[in-house]
């Protein structure tokens, strides 16, 4: 698979824009290993090679084990590992970004609402909504993770 186009060039205004949003992200006040688990399993279910190796590569750096790291798509199977904010953000970014088939329900909000605070909700939300944006862009253009990167520039 080979790179479509580089959004980042060719549309600037927009990409500093998300990176706005980003950086608010980064100073919100969520814990930035949670942030980058949610980011993970957004990427995860939307299928983004780029952005699941570049949150794999940051989660570890943050310290998460490779064990755990591992298990994040199957969080619920490997529940134990995450603690309850972990789950119920888990469980948000897979209603929220999955919207057209959940309707985000009732019961998931009362669920993630129990734990996070709604200032801590409303970041959570857009953090996954950012994500999603992201991935969007990344899997259009094709952006390749970095070891596909460096085997596609050798070849």
């Amino acid at each position: 698979m080979s790179p479509r186009f580089d959004y980042a060039r060719l549309a600037p205004a927009a990409v500093q824009g998300l990176g706005s949003v980003h950086a608010y992200l980064a100073g919100c006040g969520l814990a930035p290993a949670l942030v980058e688990l949610v980011y993970l399993r957004v990427s995860q279910i939307n299928g983004c090679a780029f952005c699941i190796d570049m949150h794999s590569r940051d989660l570890l750096k943050h310290g998460l084990s490779v064990e755990k790291l591992m298990l994040v798509g199957v969080w619920r199977e490997a529940e134990p590992l995450f603690d309850a904010r972990e789950r119920a953000a888990l469980a948000w970014a897979e209603t929220v970004t999955c919207v057209a088939q959940t309707a985000v329900p009732d019961a998931e909000y009362a669920a993630v609402a129990a734990l996070f605070d709604e200032k801590e909700l409303s970041d959570l939300t857009v953090a996954i909504s950012l994500m999603n944006a992201y991935n969007r862009l990344s899997v259009s253009a094709r952006n390749l993770p970095a070891a596909a990167r460096a085997a596609h520039s050798r070849s």
